[in-house]
């Protein structure tokens, strides 16, 4: 199964490459020397220096707690931090815990597209593209799903009792995440009541309640 998504991942994200090439075989992610230069990137290392453990990473194998999110998911992301040889590659990989009948809730990359594989669990999919049509699948394990780079797209457990987990790639070094609900109603500073009560149609009160449900 994982080799059958990698293959999905090659071919999916190999005609979109949103991050520059890289200039060299490899730049592995220099994260001890404190950076005083800031580039468009993480500086890399001698290359004398790179050995084979700069490009191992474990921490997709490890679950992650869902219990403390309010949406009853979590994400657990490869990058320079835990996988230096990443650096400069144009992609991530990312591990995404559902709680029964949690959620993902709609989000977009505003650098990357996404191909999703469901590894376990049954996990209904769908993005809106510009014309707000919906694009929606229930994936069970061993199928994937693409959400097209910059549109909102969501992930939910229709499981009620048992969690799901996804594997994801995304063909950017720093793909970026933004949460719609929490963007609009968490913002610092907070986003004017007027504007949000025009926007959503919704009075001063439901405003004041999604901020405390948000924490904003």
């Amino acid at each position: 199964m994982l080799h059958l998504f990698l293959c999905c991942l090659a071919l999916l994200l190999s005609p979109a490459k949103p991050d520059p090439d890289p200039l060299q075989d490899y730049c592995v992610a220099d994260n001890k020397t404190p950076q005083s230069v800031f580039i468009n990137g993480v500086p890399c290392i001698n290359p004398n220096l790179a050995s084979a453990s700069h490009f191992k990473t474990s921490v997709l194998g490890k679950p992650a707690k869902t219990s403390g999110n309010p949406f009853g998911f979590n994400v657990t992301l490869t990058g320079v931090a835990n996988l230096p040889g990443v650096n400069t590659m144009g992609l991530i990989m990312v591990r995404g815990d559902i709680a029964g009948n949690g959620l993902i809730p709609p989000h977009s990359h505003p650098r990357a597209s996404e191909v999703t594989i469901c590894l376990t669990g049954s996990v209904l999919v769908g993005f809106v593209d510009t014309s707000r049509r919906l694009y929606t699948q229930q994936l069970r394990p061993g199928e994937s799903f693409v959400f097209p780079k910059g549109l909102i797209h969501f992930l939910f457990n229709l499981d009620s009792s048992n969690p799901a987990l996804v594997l994801s790639g995304l063909n950017s070094q720093n793909p970026g995440t933004q949460i719609t609900s929490l963007a609009a109603f968490t913002s610092n500073p907070l986003i004017p009541d007027e504007v949000l009560r025009k926007a959503f149609q919704i009075n001063g009160q439901d405003i004041a309640k999604i901020h405390k449900n948000l924490g904003g």
